[in-house]
């Protein structure tokens, strides 16, 4: 499998200004093939591809003004029209909205396939580079791979980043059973929520640690400070420079929180089930957009998903519209209406009290599991099979 290891580095002056050179020769060609390629369907309602970008690249180097492409590694250009390209294939298949032309004070990146870098003894020599970059390595790379990629990061508070893609084996992690007598593997369903970030059918509740509420005070100071300073000048610029690092230090302590919290989930569970949420269209609701941004909900099933897929779990995601916390767990009972004001509430034909999120989490983790035996859609009125309607009732 590919697995990326992502280090922080502190360039030289000369490793530093040949890398700003590079991003910004990368946003220019970047910029420049994104409004040929707008320009030419508004136009002349032609598609333009990468073939065609590429033959652009190779005319925009001999002109006199933008000589200077020739000064850096031509390996990052191409590699930022195979961006365009993709970025352009997901707009079309519906994944994502028109691209954006790249912006200088966003920082930059730089992606170098094997043509244009080297690895010898464990340093990375970078393409016109004579020294290695000093990448503080907080960890090793694995002693039988070499990395085939190097994408060379810089963020918005000036901090520079290596991220090393290699072709390594994960070891599986050995199944996780109920217990020491048990041959059941261990299996989990868990509710995302606000207040508690998640609830799991076991009964627990992990808190939701709001690290941007943590920290709006002091991102409202920075920004009200930035917002006085004179535009174009070097105090703006300085101040532009704490915004982003706040906002670094909340993305660093989320993303944190988020890795400790999955790999622990995939490390003690065999079986996770999530719901598919609509996170794009929950966000539209402006009372709790703030809120559900702040949870990563989104991200919180992206790693779930991939180290699922590295270390032999299974992640089972079932259908959205299913009414998890409306469904009396004892009996399958389903009310009409549950505002999210009411966090407990009792099934009016068996007269169980339940924890709304509890409830929730269980029947999410029985959903899944049928979803898993025998493949049936997870409302009634759309059971395939007269199979899945039994295991439903043997369910509930």
């Amino acid at each position: 499998m590919q697995k990326a290891y992502h280090y922080r580095f502190y360039p030289t002056t000369e490793q530093e200004s040949l890398l700003r050179r590079t991003m910004g020769c990368v946003r220019l060609v970047y910029n420049k093939a994104l409004a040929a390629r707008t320009l030419g369907w508004y136009e002349r309602q032609e598609r333009i591809d990468y073939v065609q970008t590429s033959g652009m690249l190779t005319g925009w180097k001999q002109e006199e003004d933008l000589d200077f492409l020739n000064d850096v590694s031509s390996v990052p250009l191409q590699q930022v029209l195979r961006h365009l390209q993709k970025a352009f294939g997901n707009f079309w298949a519906g994944r994502a909205k028109y691209p954006n032309f790249k912006k200088k004070h966003h920082g930059g990146s730089a992606e170098f396939t094997k043509a244009a870098f080297r690895w010898k003894d464990g340093q990375v020599f970078l393409a016109k580079c004579t020294e290695a970059l000093p990448i503080r390595w907080s960890r090793d790379l694995p002693s039988d791979c070499e990395p085939s990629t190097i994408t060379v990061k810089l963020d918005a508070s000036g901090r520079w980043f290596a991220s090393l893609l290699v072709d390594t084996n994960i070891a599986q992690l050995p199944k996780s059973v109920g217990g020491a007598s048990s041959s059941e593997n261990k299996q989990i369903g868990l509710d995302m929520g606000i207040s508690s970030l998640i609830t799991t059918s076991n009964g627990d509740k992990i808190a939701n640690p709001k690290h941007f509420k943590q920290l709006r005070k002091k991102l409202k100071r920075v920004q009200k400070a930035l917002s006085r300073k004179q535009k174009g000048s070097n105090n703006r610029y300085k101040a532009r420079i704490e915004v982003a690092r706040v906002h670094a230090q909340i993305t660093d302590a989320r993303k944190d929180f988020l890795h400790k919290l999955t790999t622990q989930l995939v490390r003690e569970n065999q079986t996770i089930v999530v719901e598919d949420l609509a996170i794009k269209n929950m966000v539209k609701n402006h009372k709790l957009a703030l809120a559900i941004s702040d949870a990563s909900w989104g991200e919180l099933i992206r790693q779930l998903a991939y180290k699922c897929e590295w270390y032999g779990r299974e992640l089972i995601k079932i259908d959205r519209w299913f009414p998890s916390s409306k469904r009396c767990g004892n009996c399958g009972h389903i009310v009409d209406k549950l505002p999210l004001n009411i966090r407990e509430w009792e099934c009016g034909v068996c007269h169980t009290r339940h924890d709304r999120d509890v409830n929730a989490s269980r029947n999410i983790l029985a959903a899944g599991l049928a979803v898993s035996v025998c493949g049936a859609t997870v409302r009634p009125e759309q059971s395939k099979s007269v199979k899945a309607g039994a295991m439903k009732q043997k369910l509930r």
